[in-house]
């Protein structure tokens, strides 16, 4: 993170917490009544509830296919919730939330651009006693009610194994990570690696493309010309492998690629055979899961702090199932 970026996220949380102080309308939401701190919960309806949605970016089918669900599920039950789209960027999204904030939301259900950088904004909302709920990437600090997720690790677990079973035990890899600090990628790469090492799978190497297609196009590029050698790529991403997989076409080479993800592009590429494989997620599931754990919080039931939702392999055997 720049220091520009890094002044910028430090004065929009100061503005978040000073602003919080002269919040004293009640809300229903513990400890925001005068300030004082209870453990009761005011229940409240479905179409009672005004709910802030954050999303990290809607450049993304993953995204836009969760964002759909949350507003498909609200629209159903008659909640009203307001979305932003952070564009990719920790400090547009600090202050989205901070808006969320000053409009009295019922809950904040964030999907981080950064798991470190979401941070201020969480304890902001911590400190206007709002809950908040985090969507496929968690938050390496503050307190959020539940954390909705895939199992991030064992999805990279996965994706090590498919290599290993359609590509081979010995396996020379590249790997393309995703966003640097954002717990989707330390989680995938770390159940990738771990697995790989233990499958006797060779990581030739792994660099950056921040989840993004045309990132990972040009990076595979620049990757394919110093690793002659390579028999697979590893994306932690589907969009990542689809520019991975145009970057390999180019070069006539043949190279197994796998994804993350599950998208329906991706289903089209695995048929056409330029996509090897993918660990499908279900980002509308992880939507719905969310929506309706503020559901279940404000009817006074339990919600559990990790939520996991389901992950598949994909691969041309079963290609078109677990398509989203």
């Amino acid at each position: 993170m720049n220091l520009m970026k890094k002044i910028t996220l430090a004065v929009l949380a100061t503005f978040a917490v000073s602003t919080l102080a002269a919040c004293s309308l009640y809300t229903g939401i513990p400890g925001r009544d005068g300030g004082q701190e209870t453990s009761q919960v005011t229940h409240k309806k479905p179409d009672e509830l005004k709910i802030g949605v954050s999303i990290s970016t809607t450049n993304n089918p993953y995204f836009v296919s969760m964002d759909n669900a949350i507003q498909a599920m609200a629209k159903k039950n008659n909640t009203k919730i307001t979305v932003s789209d952070a564009q990719n960027d920790s400090a547009t999204q600090l202050n989205d939330i901070q808006n969320f904030i000053s409009q009295n939301v019922d809950a904040i259900l964030i999907n981080p651009v950064d798991s470190d950088a979401i941070v201020p904004a969480i304890n902001a909302a911590n400190n206007a006693h709002i809950p908040v709920i985090a969507m496929d990437r968690g938050s390496n600090g503050g307190t959020v009610l539940a954390t909705v997720a895939s199992d991030n690790v064992a999805a990279g677990k996965m994706a090590a194994e498919a290599v290993k079973d359609l590509v081979g035990a010995h396996a020379k890899v590249l790997e393309l990570s995703g966003t640097p600090g954002a717990s989707s990628t330390i989680d995938r790469g770390k159940g990738f690696n771990d697995e790989a090492k233990l499958l006797g799978l060779t990581i030739l190497s792994s660099q950056s493309a921040n989840f993004d297609r045309t990132t990972a196009l040009n990076t595979t590029q620049n990757m394919l010309q110093s690793h002659k050698d390579v028999q697979a790529i590893f994306a932690q991403n589907d969009e990542m492998a689809l520019g991975a997989a145009k970057a390999v076409q180019a070069t006539g080479q043949k190279i197994a690629i796998f994804g993350i993800d599950g998208e329906s592009e991706t289903h089209d590429a695995i048929k056409a055979g330029t996509v090897t494989g993918t660990v499908a997620q279900a980002p509308a599931k992880i939507g719905e899961m969310a929506l309706q754990a503020a559901y279940d919080y404000y009817q006074g039931k339990e919600v559990s702090k990790t939520i996991n939702s389901p992950i598949y392999l994909v691969t041309k055997d079963n290609v078109g199932e677990h398509n989203w």
